[in-house]
């Protein structure tokens, strides 16, 4: 199947460029809510988190102390590596699994870090990235996640640059502030590309 991956940064506006996908009836496998899965109460990457980080890291629903968990991997660089070493292959499972029982006409994989893993360029048919400026990505952050501004740029700063992205890209939609109808055009415009050459 013709598989394009998804990408953007942090507030960059991927679910709502997904969704528009979607309601064309495009297959969605979204890595973010995969890893969700997989760290919510009795999710299969819990019980070997457990285990390699203790109890703290576990709330009482059994689920990833997410707030800890994040405070940690920011500050401990082999940390983060442990974490990926659990979940990014239950994660890459997954996907590959949802990607096999896509009913679509082609799939689109929701993928935040695509350029930083390196690998997944390799695995898609094209890669459409989602753009906006800096300036942009704080703003709509700090208004979602009541983040602070500190806090909003950390997470940039551990992800791909704007200009690395956008060289990655096969295709890209600007969504700095463009008005739903904008979108929406943009994302049409590029399913009727992607039909095509999935020849659908």
């Amino acid at each position: 199947m013709f598989v394009v991956g998804l990408t953007g940064g942090i507030g960059s506006g991927k679910s709502t460029v997904a969704d528009l996908f979607a309601a064309h009836g495009v297959s969605l496998v979204d890595t973010d809510l995969i890893a969700h899965r997989i760290t919510a109460p009795h999710g299969m990457a819990m019980p070997p988190i457990a285990a390699e980080f203790g109890p703290a890291f576990v709330a009482a629903d059994g689920s990833l102390e997410r707030a800890r968990m994040r405070e940690l991997v920011f500050s401990d660089e082999g940390a983060r590596k442990r974490l990926e070493a659990i979940t990014h292959p239950l994660i890459r499972a997954q996907t590959k699994r949802e990607q096999r029982e896509a009913q679509g006409p082609y799939v689109i994989v929701v993928v935040p870090l695509l350029v930083e893993s390196g690998s997944w360029k390799h695995r898609v048919n094209r890669v459409l990235t989602v753009d906006c400026s800096v300036e942009t990505q704080i703003a709509r952050v700090m208004s979602r996640n009541g983040f602070s501004r500190d806090q909003v740029l950390a997470i940039i700063a551990r992800q791909a640059t704007r200009e690395a992205r956008l060289a990655a890209a096969d295709d890209v939609i600007d969504n700095d502030n463009a008005p739903l109808g904008t979108l929406k055009a943009q994302v049409d415009k590029q399913h009727r590309a992607y039909l095509s050459l999935a020849g659908a």
